[in-house]
């Protein structure tokens, strides 16, 4: 799943990809990593006329939308994941450059229409998993690591590999508590009994003084 976005400097082309679906401006990103797209989606307001020809040329399905209606172009292309028959989705763009839209896709990402799939995210730098269950996140040891709920409450919140380990407790909404953590190793294991998660890897290392 490719998205927009003008911080992309820092994202590599997604390996293995079985379906590329491209929503609006995220054509220009797939052109530039690369991959062939197989569906575009979008209304297309922030397409460049170039690109979406480009992808049409090349054998894309073309899925216009209208202007207005009340999902995201991100949303109609998870949905249009879903419908394929996707069992793991990585959504790859940039951060966009608005806090509203940014806010808004990470939620959507944890929504629970989703919860038969395994969703992942890589924003510019950042990297981000939806964590339903349990999820091994990877990365460099010292890395900041921040634990944000999706819900109203996240109960039975526990992890391994993190430099302040959590052990069965509940994060609550609005609520600062897993924020800036650090990963101990190149990996870690995050789980939850009830509620979701976004562990988010913002792409900046921790204070070492700040460390246990």
């Amino acid at each position: 799943m490719i998205t927009g976005g003008p911080d992309v400097e820092e994202i590599g082309a997604p390996a293995d990809a079985d379906l590329v679906i491209a929503a609006d401006s995220g054509l220009a990103l797939a052109h530039r990593l690369g991959l062939q797209v197989h569906v575009a989606v979008g209304d297309f307001d922030s397409a460049a006329a170039a690109d979406v020809q480009r992808a049409a040329d090349t054998g894309a399905e073309v899925l216009p939308l209208p202007r207005r209606k009340d999902e995201t172009d991100l949303e109609v292309a998870i949905l249009e994941a879903q419908r394929r028959g996707a069992d793991r989705v990585l959504v790859v763009g940039g951060t966009g450059g608005r806090l509203d839209h940014l806010l808004a896709n990470a939620l959507v990402l944890a929504s629970d229409r989703w919860r038969a799939m395994s969703v992942t995210g890589r924003f510019g730098r950042a990297r981000l998993w939806v964590v339903r269950g349990e999820v091994v996140l990877t990365g460099t040891p010292g890395e900041i690591v921040s634990l944000i709920p999706a819900t109203d409450r996240s109960a039975g919140v526990t992890s391994e590999g993190l430099a302040y380990p959590l052990a069965g407790v509940t994060l609550e909404a609005a609520s600062a508590r897993g924020l800036s953590n650090a990963l101990v190793a190149e990996t870690a294991r995050v789980s939850v009994v009830d509620g979701v998660l976004l562990a988010i890897l913002p792409g900046e290392m921790a204070d070492p003084a700040a460390l246990p």
